[in-house]
């Protein structure tokens, strides 16, 4: 079997992974006897986090896709185009 490509873009955009990784830190928060409000700090830290990556990851991508995909040039207005057709 060929070795299958990571694609790391997808990863870090994954709620699983950050719901996992927060998973980890209540985990050893729990384990090294932090209190309430630095784990409450932790967990808020690691959230937003992960909702810049997210943003950042996904812009990024919208980019891309307009980089080889361009919007449509816009039509011209037709309805001033039938009214000279009208006047001739």
């Amino acid at each position: 079997m060929g070795k299958q490509k990571i694609n790391w873009k997808q990863k870090l955009t994954s709620r699983k992974l950050w719901v996992a990784i927060i998973g980890i830190v209540a985990g050893l928060a729990a384990v090294f006897g932090v209190d309430e409000n630095e784990y409450t700090a932790i967990a808020g830290a690691v959230i937003a986090a992960a909702n810049a990556v997210a943003y950042i990851m996904g812009e990024a991508k919208i980019d891309a896709a307009d980089r080889f995909n361009p919007a449509p040039e816009p039509e011209e207005d037709t309805a001033a185009e039938e009214k000279s057709k009208k006047e001739e």
